[in-house]
């Protein structure tokens, strides 16, 4: 069965790629979830189309992805503000999210708390930190903030 993904699988390919799958597999786990359509020639047009300009798009978000990067670097000031106990241990954690809105807090850029790379986990006590950033699919930065007690 040939189909065309809308969604990322693992083992399988991205949106966009048409691939031939199983029979069985296609039609019992990747249509009724939405994760693949029927590959017909209308479709295959329609997806080389918005390939094209996907890869039109990637140039022009590589060279915002730089500037972002750039403003990241020089970004100072970065806190965090927290409800703690008297040992400087958090109530709860600091997440993705709670970091990319103290950048903006801080005139920072907007960034996508699905890019903010927080490897070892979530912060669970008071200090400077840093975390990675996926800003393109090659390019990374990286944010220094520290967590204070509110």
């Amino acid at each position: 069965m040939k189909l065309i993904l809308t969604a990322a699988i693992d083992n399988l390919g991205v949106p966009g790629d048409i691939v031939e799958v199983k029979a069985g597999y296609g039609r019992n786990y990747l249509l009724p979830r939405g994760y693949a359509v029927p590959a017909t020639r209308g479709a295959e047009k329609q997806v080389q189309d918005l390939k094209r300009a996907q890869e039109a798009r990637a140039i022009r978000d590589a060279d915002r992805a730089r500037e972002v990067k750039e403003q990241l670097a020089n970004l100072e000031g970065v806190s965090v503000a927290v409800r703690t106990a008297n040992n400087g241990k958090l109530f709860g954690s600091v997440k993705p999210n709670d970091v990319a809105q103290a950048v903006v807090a801080a005139g920072g850029p907007e960034l996508d708390k699905h890019s903010i790379d927080m490897t070892k986990g979530f912060v669970k006590s008071t200090g400077k930190y840093s975390v990675d950033v996926k800003l393109h699919e090659d390019i990374h930065g990286s944010i220094n903030f520290e967590v204070v007690s509110q």
